[in-house]
């Protein structure tokens, strides 16, 4: 049997995780992140929270317990405040991040990964609907059995090296099948709801987080159209993201959507539904977690956490740049956000958006603002 370091998150994912390889006879250790962010909780029966806040620690100290296993609580605080500042200058610059990718392979399975291996832990394991699947040519990541709760994308970063020790027993399970394996153990987290997305915005106000940490960039600006006719002014870009329709705080005759933001004019362009298709998109930072494939190549690309992998044809230009030509226009394609590939269920790897090829050529944004 295996020791095994089990992020444990006060979650019920994370609980079954620990209760599943014990049930196996591993010799489990629990570790628990401390970031510093509180939960907040929101009245109403499907109330959602933060993670790793002192009652998630709480919590997971509670199923440690019934558990028998050691368990320990590390401070990631100061880290993590890396992590919310990188967070706000993506905004700042005109873009939309996703902090849990980053996250994920920077703390969970960077510094985590650290300590478990300070225990002389065999393996790492978490609660992330994920596959681990022993490929010709070494570990590889695949989708979740349950789609709906599939979790590859935000695991794009992890290494090739670091997916070898890695253990995701719940790739294979859905979530009502968790839940029930979590009352069965008599878990008080059997019923506990999901964390949203964002833990250190759980109030989905990521411009207010803005605002607070930078609060002389929050500067107003124009809301134009693709002719550069100013329509209605701003109160700053970080309240904006491409797709974006409600907010905008202007009357049309149709419905309008964010388009681009320009952070060096302060401008964010609108059009229709039909400008927000692109025929491709160029990233940049390619992470390979198979062997990286040179040239042009056909795949799937998912551009956002709930996108439908699509169809298309990408260009790997071996210094980490690919480029991505979709089979069929894709909607709302955003820089900041990733862009992960893959071959059936099978992950290829990931790279970070940076431009969006639109579909329907578009004028050039007004002028700067005086």
């Amino acid at each position: 049997m295996a020791r095994i370091v089990v992020a444990m998150s006060g979650g019920v994912d994370s609980s079954v995780t620990a209760w599943l390889l014990k049930q196996q006879g591993h010799e489990v250790i629990g570790i628990f992140m401390r970031t510093g962010v509180e939960s907040v909780a929101h009245s109403g029966p499907d109330r959602k929270k933060g993670c790793c806040s002192a009652s998630d620690a709480k919590d997971a100290r509670r199923i440690a317990d019934q558990l028998d296993i050691p368990f320990y609580a590390i401070d990631f605080s100061q880290e993590f405040d890396s992590l919310i500042e990188l967070f706000v200058d993506e905004y700042v610059q005109g873009r939309t991040p996703n902090p849990c990718v980053v996250c994920n392979s920077r703390f969970k399975f960077g510094t985590l990964w650290a300590q478990a291996k300070q225990l002389e832990a065999d393996f790492l394991a978490t609660g992330h609907y994920v596959r681990r699947v022993d490929g010709p040519f070494g570990a590889e990541l695949h989708m979740a059995a349950d789609a709906n709760k599939d979790q590859s994308y935000v695991l794009f970063g992890l290494k090739r090296e670091v997916i070898e020790g890695l253990l995701f027993p719940l790739g294979d399970l859905t979530k009502p099948e968790v839940r029930e394996m979590a009352a069965k153990a008599g878990f008080s987290v059997a019923t506990k709801p999901d964390s949203v997305e964002i833990c250190f915005v759980p109030d989905h106000d990521h411009a207010r987080l803005v605002r607070e940490r930078r609060p002389d960039a929050g500067v107003a600006g124009d809301i134009v159209d693709d002719a550069g006719k100013v329509l209605a002014r701003h109160n700053g870009i970080e309240q904006f993201t491409i797709g974006q329709r409600k907010g905008l705080n202007f009357a049309a005759g149709s419905p309008r959507y964010v388009l681009k933001v320009v952070p060096e004019t302060r401008q964010v362009l609108v059009g229709t539904r039909d400008q927000l298709q692109s025929s491709g998109l160029v990233a940049s930072s390619m992470n390979w977690q198979v062997e990286p494939i040179e040239g042009r190549f056909a795949c799937e690309a998912r551009i956002r956490h709930r996108h439908t992998p699509a169809a298309c044809f990408a260009t790997s230009f071996g210094d980490g740049r690919i480029e991505v030509e979709f089979e069929t226009s894709q909607s709302a394609v955003t820089p900041g956000q990733a862009l992960v590939l893959y071959q059936g269920t099978k992950m290829l790897g990931g790279a970070w958006i940076d431009q969006a090829i639109p579909a329907f050529p578009r004028t050039p944004v007004g002028s700067k603002p005086t």
